[in-house]
């Protein structure tokens, strides 16, 4: 048998992640240059590193995640959150919405739309859910120091009212941080909170193959309230969405269908 399908086994077990819902071969692609960085000589002596050191896992889990983010990615995006979705969810919900950041990596995305919602309501009044697979990103969330590349299309208005320069970097301020409350949740073993009015996920669907991509509408759906919206990444279009009872509102951004 192929040693990946066994590493895949061993992984499920240790860590109850299930690698047959990624792409395999951009995964094992990745994995195999991974554990040969770190001078293991194949998939059973890279899963004996993974259990036994603590680094290694971290560093195993943090790969796995793709942890790649920056504040007010595709700042077209949230321009229309902010214009024409927020509006429409804040009209109906008579109230701060019920937010879920649902694969919030090191917390760009969360803090984003923290700062965002600031323009609706005070601070004191919002509080979202963030949640990712990867405890070592959420713990970099917490801390919220971050390089000023990340703040790049950020609205200047944000960078100079909710950061601290420290050097290089930028600390976000507890005002914001206190507004976030970092979850583990696995997208696709874990249940999910209900009743969500924006539910976004941007930008990893696109390493999910196309079962689990289907796993997760149906799970996104039951999530959702009734006037709840999803907000998916720019390369994660939902090609007929009907098809998983979903109807388009603007470019990114859905909504149940009831029939």
């Amino acid at each position: 048998m192929d040693k990946y399908e066994d590493f895949k086994k061993q992984i499920n077990s240790l860590l109850n992640i299930d690698l047959n819902y990624y792409k395999e071969k951009q995964m094992k692609r990745r994995i195999t240059s991974l554990l040969t960085r770190n001078n293991y000589k194949d998939f059973d002596d890279y899963y004996l590193g993974i259990k036994n050191n603590k680094k290694i896992l971290n560093e195993f889990i943090n790969y796995l995640t793709i942890n790649v983010s920056e504040f007010y990615r595709n700042p077209s995006q949230w321009h229309v959150l902010e214009n024409y979705i927020l509006p429409d969810i804040i009209k109906k919900c008579k109230g701060s919405p019920k937010v879920w950041s649902s694969a919030c990596s090191t917390g760009e995305e969360p803090y984003s739309t923290v700062m965002l919602l600031s323009k609706f309501f005070d601070l004191k009044n919002i509080k979202i859910l963030a949640t990712d697979i990867d405890e070592e990103a959420m713990r970099k969330a917490k801390i919220g120091l971050y390089s000023e590349k990340s703040l790049q299309n950020l609205p200047l208005e944000f960078k100079n009212k909710f950061f601290d320069r420290i050097e290089s970097s930028y600390k976000i301020k507890d005002t914001i941080k206190n507004c976030v409350d970092f979850k583990k949740i696995d997208l696709l073993k874990n249940p999910f909170p209900r009743d969500i009015d924006l539910l976004i996920c941007r930008n990893v669907m696109i390493y999910f193959t196309d079962k689990g991509k289907e796993l997760l509408y149906k799970k996104f759906f039951e999530s959702l309230s009734n006037e709840g919206v999803l907000f998916l990444g720019s390369t994660e279009q939902i090609i007929l969405p009907e098809r998983y009872n979903y109807r388009s509102i603007k470019t990114f951004f859905y909504k149940k269908i009831f029939y």
